[in-house]
């Protein structure tokens, strides 16, 4: 059975990756028409997010990538950027 829920619902969710890495907490959500396009991850602290883009508030990740949404939002590992600290700084 499909449960419906509310975007408003949505906004302050812990969101994991599917290997399940904490990636961040939903911040927004983008809706294109009446379908939701992304959604808008802030990069909170002690995130897998927050070590990968330093200085960066967060990413967006469109809703393909989502595969389950209930107490927390969990999306596909590869909706996590790649790499380390940008060029010119060390860690």
């Amino acid at each position: 059975m499909l449960k419906m829920k509310k975007v408003s619902e949505a906004y302050d969710l812990k969101v994991f990756t599917d290997a399940g890495d904490f990636f961040g907490e939903v911040e927004d959500c983008i809706v294109q028409g009446n379908k939701v396009a992304g959604w808008k991850i802030r990069a909170s602290k002690n995130s897998y997010l927050s070590s990968v883009l330093g200085s960066a508030k967060g990413v967006i990740v469109p809703h393909q990538l989502v595969k389950a949404m209930g107490d927390v939002l969990v999306i596909s590992k590869s909706a996590a950027p790649v790499g380390g600290a940008p060029e010119g700084e060390e860690k």
